[in-house]
Formats: structure tokens, sequence, C-alpha cells
């Protein structure tokens, strides 16, 4: 929005801002925010930055978690859902130090901003070029508890088909059936307006739309895909999509969530990433001659990828509930591997990009409760590695497979590599191989190590709990 901050200032008084917000990212992909009256925002702000406690963020011990945050006035925006005028901004996490602050190697954003600069110092690309899509699912009304003698939950939405049967005087039926939303139109689509209203304010803070649906699943599953940007810059807009489609939905008396798999036997939802790379402004993934029209550097850069797959899942699916998605029969991807236009496949190639401006592919695993710039970041690190150490996918195993991979056989099946099938696969995962993150000094060893650590925190607590589903299966056993 502005290049300085006497334009941010200017901005402010004249259009009678009355207060600023900043806004950090945690390390789990949370926004955390700090406010304050607008007449308060003083060039100082600028370089020596608000000082806040770090370990409440996850990344620091707490003897050491004195740090400051610096706004990027480039990222302000005005705040639609705040009552009062507000002016946020997005802040870099600076940790203490003389004679200057310097930046913090475990802030999501500066990971992935030393990521495009460790792309450019290879002589590879200049920059990464990603388009996420975003899938979410909409409820009228959601409840849980986790208490030592009750646990379980409660989701429903209007046009779900459990609520055909409702006599409550107010069903006007015109029901989704089960995994049959795909593309439906209204009046079975109720959620069309609430898309359009989430997608005109996406544009309006700089958001490029390309299109949005109804998805797969019945229960209000939706989807907004958004035009291609830069890595930290997506990873900005990807923040900012989740935080418009999760207030507007409120703000109209609904509730949004990313959570992969929120609706057992339905689709779940993913964050597939479609990506190339640029070098002088110039596409380097299209060769009219390559497979698919993919040149042999997007080839090992698939091949890096795909070699890596399961430490970077530990970034892209960092949820118990990620790998509850993960498997057969919903087109989420459940083997590594690549092909052109099929949705069974964690790489897929769209056969439609044709030219070399469009032509790239897409990682289908990711989802929504990643950290949008550790996960770009991940992906970014191992199709580098995969580039630098030449690495051939077809040599390695991984395809391509242009064919339905649910339908082989289980002798078949064996034969090819799967993804991770649980959080804990992925963080062993992770733990073995991680090298080709901290090259260049991307990923601190550091961050990793926190990284693994909260992830066991939760992988023990969702497997000593007891599930309504476990009382179902063996209570009279």
């Amino acid at each position: 929005m502005f290049k300085t901050f006497e334009e941010a200032k200017k901005y402010i008084e004249e259009n009678d801002v009355k207060m600023v917000d900043f806004m950090m990212i945690d390390l789990n992909g949370r926004w955390r925010h700090l406010t304050i009256p607008a007449d308060r925002f003083s060039e100082s702000i600028m370089t020596t930055g608000i000082g806040f406690d770090g370990s409440n963020y996850g990344f620091a011990p707490v003897e050491k978690s004195d740090m400051v945050f610096i706004p990027d006035i480039t990222t302000a925006y005005i705040d639609k859902f705040m009552e009062i005028k507000t002016m946020a901004m997005i802040g870099d996490v600076f940790v203490i130090d003389l004679p200057h602050n310097i930046p913090f190697d475990q802030d999501p954003r500066n990971v992935a901003k030393h990521a495009e600069e460790y792309l450019k110092s290879t002589g590879i690309a200049d920059e990464m070029r990603i388009g996420p899509e975003f899938e979410f699912y909409v409820f009228d009304h959601v409840s849980y508890s986790m208490d030592p003698n009750r646990s379980g939950f409660h989701v429903d939405t209007e046009q779900a088909e459990w609520n055909k049967g409702l006599d409550d005087g107010h069903n006007l039926a015109y029901k989704m059936n089960h995994k049959a939303g795909y593309h439906m139109a209204p009046p079975q689509d109720v959620l069309y307006d609430l898309r359009s209203k989430m997608a005109m304010q996406m544009e309006e803070q700089g958001i490029a739309v390309k299109y949005h649906h109804h998805e797969v699943a019945g229960p209000a599953q939706l989807e907004i895909e958004v035009e291609f940007g830069t890595l930290t810059e997506m990873a900005d807009k990807t923040m900012m999509t989740k935080h418009i489609i999760k207030n507007l939905a409120i703000k109209e008396g609904k509730t949004a969530t990313f959570m992969p798999k929120p609706v057992y036997d339905e689709a779940g939802s993913g964050l597939h990433v479609h990506m190339h790379l640029f070098k002088d402004g110039k596409p380097i993934f299209y060769d009219k001659e390559g497979y698919s029209q993919l040149s042999q550097e997007a080839l090992w850069f698939i091949g890096g990828l795909l070699t890596h797959i399961g430490a970077v899942c530990a970034f892209t699916n960092p949820s118990t509930n990620s790998f509850k998605r993960l498997v057969p029969g919903y087109e989420a991807p459940v083997t590594i591997g690549f092909a052109t236009a099929n949705r069974s496949s964690v790489i897929r190639i769209p056969a439609y990009a044709k030219t070399p401006e469009t032509k790239r592919f897409e990682l289908r695993n990711p989802d929504g409760t990643c950290n949008p710039y550790y996960a770009y970041s991940a992906i970014l690190m191992a199709g580098i590695d995969g580039i630098k150490k030449k690495i051939d996918p077809v040599k390695a195993g991984f395809g391509p497979y242009d064919f339905n991979l649910y339908d082989l056989s289980d002798e078949e099946k064996k034969k090819i590599k799967g993804l991770p099938k649980s959080m804990g696969s992925a963080i062993k995962a992770l733990e073995k191989d991680h090298r080709f993150l901290t090259e260049g000094g991307v990923f601190p060893e550091k961050l990793i190590e926190i990284w693994i650590q909260n992830k066991r925190e939760d992988l023990k607590m969702h497997i000593e709990m007891p599930t309504p589903a476990e009382f179902d299966m063996y209570y009279d056993l």
C-alpha cells in the first residue's frame, strides 16, 4: 500500500485512521497482533521496533525471549473487520543486538526471505512463483469438548445431506448430496454470495482471485483459487486470505475452517500449491520436447521434491488431522509420484498449461494448517536440491504415473512409495533428512529442533486421548 513511512502517516492523517495494528506470525502459523493509537505511530518504530515476549510465540526459550518487531510498511492495509478505523501491517521479528538489531532467523517471514535469497545465489532462477488453491469448510455450528470424562464434536450446516429430514418448519429442501458438491449451483449452493464477498474483499487487498466455486464435499466445502505471486508475497497473501475468510464468515454468522478433515467420509481440504521458476523474467520450466512440455530443470525440481517429500510433509502437513485427509478415495494423494492431469498423484502437471509462461506443476499434499512461510520455503529448498544434484524423477522410480493410482492391485501398490501415513512418520523423516533445508542458513537447526519437539507434543496428546470411535469399537470387548 505504501513505500515510505511518510506516505503511510499522510494517509493516516487524511483518512481519519484511529488505530495502527501490527500483525506477526507465530511458529505454528497463527496471527498475533498488537495495536497502538494512530497518533503514536512514529518513524522511530520503523527502526527500533516494538518489544515483545517471543517465547509466547513458540520461538525462543524464556531466558532469551526479549525481541522486537519492525513493521513492513509495504504490507499496510485498512482492516475492514475492525469497528474503529484501523490500519494493519505485518511485522518482522528481530533479535535485540548492538549496535543494530538483527533479523531473527526462526521468524517465518525471515525464513521465506532467506529461501528466496538462496535461490538467487544458486544462479538457478531469480524467483519462484506460486499459486495456492484454498479449500475450506463453512459451518453454521461447531462445538467440541476434550474433558477427562467427555470428548466429541458436533458440526452442522444448513445445506448438508444429513439435514434433509429436518422437520423444524423452516426446511426448504435443496440439500447438497454426499460427495456431490463440485461446482453445484444455487439453490443447493447457499454460500455463493459469501464466497463472492470473500473474493471481492481479497481483490480490494491486492489478492488477485482466479475463481471461486463449491468443492466436492456436500456439507459446505468451498474453494477460492488465486493468481500467482512470489514466495514471501504469496505467504503473506495466504495469511491474509485466511484472515478474510474466517472473519467474513464470522461476520455473516458462520464459521470457516481450514482443518483438513473436519467431516468423516467426505472430501478433505487441501492447499494445492502450483509452482514454477523464472530467471531474468523468463520461465525455466518449459521445454516443448520434454515430458509434458517440462524442462530438465523442472524434472530435477520434481525429483528433489519427491526425494525429500517425507521431510517436507512435516511442514506442509503439520497436524495430526492432516493425515486423515491423505487416504485413498478422496482425490487426495497417498503415493509419491508425478503425472500429467492425474489427481491421484502427489505432483500433478496440469494438461491445460501449455505455454512457456504457464507451464508448471502442482503439489497436492499440503493443507491449510501449515505455516505458509515454512511450507513454501521447504518446497523450494527441496526443489533446489533436486536441480543441484540433477535428481531424475524417472530414474528414481517416481513415475510418471499416467494412470489412476487408486485402481492398482495391492501387489502393484506395494511397489510404489507412499506418503507418510501419520505426523509421527513425517517428523521422523524430517529428523533424518533436513540438511537440504539448512543449506544457505535458510532453516536454522534450532528451528527444526523446536518444530520436531512441538509436533511430538501434539502427537503425544493425540495418541493418549481416548476418542468416541474407540468407545464404539472397543467398549464391549
